[in-house]
């Protein structure tokens, strides 16, 4: 209990923050409107740290990488399940959103205007471009600032990689950047509290509600997206019994993922149930890893969630095309996000400035405090569900029969 309590503190803090403040903004609604500056203190600190941020870590990933070519079949099958379980998770988000809608206030926020979408050239060209070099360094241009950070990653690569003094230089950059914004954060909830109780004291007590409704879709949809299409995955990639057995194993990973709110923290437990289950180690080595960084179904749904809320908020219709677009954009983010440090507040900003890049001092803190609250159940599906994914990439690799071996011996041991 102490541990659940120290790994959770942060979020405990920051809910303590959100509470008092709607509190004061429904109690002492002219007092709490002059409070806003609060949370825009927090809320500028991070625009001005999220930039060399994203840039640095993602360059010093690549760049410090000591073997680039790993198990081709292996990795392109981790990779593609990858992706379509994002989309499958995205695709059915969109759908409990659009049958219970997040929003039902009312609310007039004029910050700029919401313009309508960019053709699909121009979208493009800005997605992943910007005509000056300068222009990279900007809140406003975060996916052209990563497709730049990873090109200089690869040249780094290309150059010698981890010897050299730019790959040093960069890692150091990025660990200093690190503890600048876990500093930030320890503002988090008094920004929070500020942010809050001006949007309530603006907007009345019917935000509340739309959070906790919110919430609740949510936390319900994670659990039932294990409970109904893990089982499917493990039967596809284990075949009869596979779903059983998954069962069997996957409290202890999602208990881990769910109490620490780290992917990353949960690898060695996936080791230990997916050696259990029989999954090869060349398999579970890769796919385990790659998953802490890459497998984000929980955080797809929770991309789909903050978008559908954001077009409540704004009084928008979240249409079929731009669900498609918001769908592929939380893949992209749930995928390539994931593994950056502060990736989850990056893909924020990234659906953010593509959604709404005129509403952006309101939009972000609506998203990432959204976030926050859905990190712990989010967490959980995008580990435990690495897990599960060994199953399937076991399937194309080892073949059909892999579990059928496993369970009755036949199989050699594997190293």
């Amino acid at each position: 209990m102490k541990a659940f309590i120290k790994n959770n503190s942060f979020i405990f803090l920051m809910l303590c923050g959100i509470i008092a403040g709607c509190v004061v903004g429904w109690v002492k609604p002219e007092w709490a409107a002059n409070l806003e500056f609060l949370g825009t203190v927090f809320i500028n600190m991070m625009f001005c740290v999220v930039v060399p941020m994203v840039f640095c870590s993602i360059s010093s990933a690549i760049a410090n990488m000591s073997n680039i070519k790993r198990a081709g079949k292996v990795i392109g099958t981790t990779v593609l399940t990858f992706l379509t379980t994002a989309a499958i998770a995205g695709v059915l988000m969109y759908i409990v959103c659009r049958i219970f809608p997040l929003v039902s206030g009312q609310y007039t926020i004029v910050e700029g205007e919401v313009g309508d979408t960019l053709g699909l050239a121009d979208m493009i060209v800005n997605f992943f471009t910007k005509p000056d070099f300068t222009e990279l360094f900007s809140r406003r241009a975060i996916l052209p600032l990563i497709v730049a950070a990873v090109l200089f990653g690869f040249g780094i690569q290309m150059n010698g990689g981890p010897s050299t003094r730019t790959a040093k230089l960069l890692e150091d950059l990025t660990a200093c950047i690190m503890k600048t914004v876990k500093l930030i954060t320890y503002y988090a909830p008094i920004g929070f509290f500020g942010f809050f109780a001006s949007l309530v004291a603006t907007y009345g007590p019917e935000l509340i509600g739309d959070y906790s409704r919110t919430l609740i879709v949510y936390y319900v949809m994670s659990f039932a997206y294990m409970f109904v299409f893990f089982p499917i995955y493990a039967s596809f990639g284990g075949g009869k019994g596979a779903a059983r057995l998954m069962f069997s194993k996957l409290f202890r990973p999602a208990a881990v993922s769910f109490g620490t709110c780290s992917s990353v923290a949960t690898i060695p437990t996936n080791m230990e149930v997916a050696q259990e289950s029989g999954i090869s180690k060349d398999i579970s080595d890769i796919v385990l890893p790659l998953g802490a960084t890459m497998h984000m179904d929980g955080s797809a749904m929770s991309a789909i969630v903050k978008v559908a809320f954001l077009f409540g908020i704004f009084g928008l219709d979240f249409s079929t095309g731009k669900a498609i677009l918001a769908i592929i954009v939380a893949v992209f983010s749930s995928v390539a996000m994931s593994g950056i440090p502060g990736g989850g507040g990056t893909g924020e900003l990234v659906l953010c400035t593509i959604f709404f890049p005129d509403q952006l001092a309101v939009a972000y803190p609506f998203a990432l405090a959204l976030g926050n609250l859905v990190d712990p159940p989010a967490t959980m599906v995008n580990a435990a569900g690495d897990y599960v994914v060994s199953f399937i990439v076991a399937r194309f690799v080892d073949g059909k029969d892999w579990l059928q071996k496993h369970l009755s011996g036949a199989a050699e041991p594997r190293e």
